[in-house]
């Protein structure tokens, strides 16, 4: 897992997770709007603004990806 610089020109969806370098959270993106420089996200429950230059992205390789979601599953869901 990489964390990437969000540079101009680039693009947060709302949704997505990203990295908030100053409290070292994975946070929750609720609005990117690059015009006023601010980034709206959820943090436990509650929602922040903060510049765009305290946050990264979070880039997974193909292989990181698929093993992040075969994570083992309690006994009760096992599939038959």
């Amino acid at each position: 897992m990489k964390f990437v610089e969000i540079l101009e020109g680039a693009k947060v969806f709302p949704g997505e997770y990203i990295l908030h370098v100053p409290t070292n959270q994975v946070v929750l993106c609720g609005a990117f709007s690059p015009d006023s420089g601010d980034i709206r996200a959820m943090a436990r429950g509650k929602m922040f603004s903060d510049k765009i230059v305290n946050f990264k992205k979070i880039s997974m390789s193909k292989e990181e990806r698929t093993k992040s979601r075969k994570s083992q599953r309690c006994g009760s869901c096992k599939k038959k």
